[in-house]
């Protein structure tokens, strides 16, 4: 037998269909929640600027450039490549200079997004005692923000692994062009390192750019996995989480150590941390504030509520 859908009535007049009523009650709750921690996000600004801010791979999101993990923290894709196998694998270095090239204009045109731009009007606001990004695309300088450390280094740049030629990005993206007239630039996906996913091609027939001086290997000036951060770099941003009021976390997992360290080194300095993040993070049991949710909805609230 047909039964009519359930309403939600009161004295008998019906007022909303019960599933929307019930939809309604959850939208509710759920921007209370989100109203709450943002209330509780302000307090913790307001409270500890200037703050030490660490951003990630969610940051940038929103700018059409992937990220590596999901919201449990595991990798979406394969690992990146090693710092190891691209100094000792000719067909790893085609490869990846391959895929860099489709995946460069990607990169290059990138805009940054809300939350860039939130970022630097905290810093224009004084609540920012400097800011350390794991990202690589440079999209915090192109916000605005000014004191910004590429923890990992940045895409624009290329190096000699032999000895002290550097190129930019943009100039061996036309040499690269050039001697490899056979990759044509198609439709890919974009990988979190600026590079295409693109694994159907010859990489053996690529042809690599070496050092004009010494014909070495170039290689990105980002800090690849499997490679340490220089010293200097560490002890410049360890210096500034001394010198600010608390550490806040937008957009990383924290999974690999490099950026988890500052949330131990600020829990042994014995200053509060928040982390914005949506999906799980390696600092979980240690946060003193956890919001999980987009950073880019978060900080867009954020900056409206404290008026900047």
């Amino acid at each position: 037998m047909y039964r009519a859908r359930e309403n939600f009535e009161i004295n008998n007049v019906c007022l909303i269909p019960a599933p929307f009523y019930l939809l309604f009650i959850y939208m509710t709750l759920e921007n209370s929640i989100r109203s709450s921690k943002i209330t509780q996000l302000v307090k913790f600004v307001e409270r500890n600027s200037p703050l030490f801010i660490l951003t990630g791979a969610g940051c940038s999101t929103a700018s059409g450039i992937p990220d590596y993990r999901d919201k449990q923290g595991d990798w979406k894709k394969h690992k990146p490549v090693q710092y190891q196998d691209f100094v000792d694998n000719e067909l790893t270095r085609q490869r990846y200079w391959a895929r860099s090239m489709l995946g460069w204009p990607h990169i290059s045109n990138a805009v940054p997004s809300e939350v860039h731009y939130a970022l630097a009007k905290l810093e224009q606001a004084g609540q920012i005692e400097y800011l350390v990004t794991q990202n690589v695309d440079g999209l915090h300088q192109q916000a605005g923000s000014s004191k910004v450390l590429d923890l990992h280094g940045n895409l624009e740049k290329v190096r000699c692994l032999d000895c002290a030629y550097y190129i930019s990005r943009d100039v061996l993206q036309k040499q690269l062009l050039s001697a490899n007239p056979q990759f044509e630039p198609t439709e890919i996906k974009l990988g979190p390192d600026g590079d295409a996913l693109i694994e159907t091609l010859d990489f053996s027939t690529y042809n690599i750019i070496n050092c004009p001086l010494c014909h070495g290997s170039l290689k990105p000036e980002l800090v690849f996995f499997g490679e340490s951060v220089p010293a200097h770099r560490v002890s410049l941003a360890m210096q500034h989480l001394q010198d600010a009021g608390a550490l806040l976390v937008i957009g990383s997992s924290l999974m690999v150590f490099s950026g988890y360290r500052f949330c131990r080194a600020a829990k042994l300095a014995d200053k509060e941390i928040c982390v914005v993040n949506n999906g799980k993070t390696r600092a979980d049991e240690e946060l003193d504030l956890k919001i999980d949710e987009d950073c880019n909805a978060v900080f867009t609230q954020l900056v409206e509520t404290l008026g900047l």
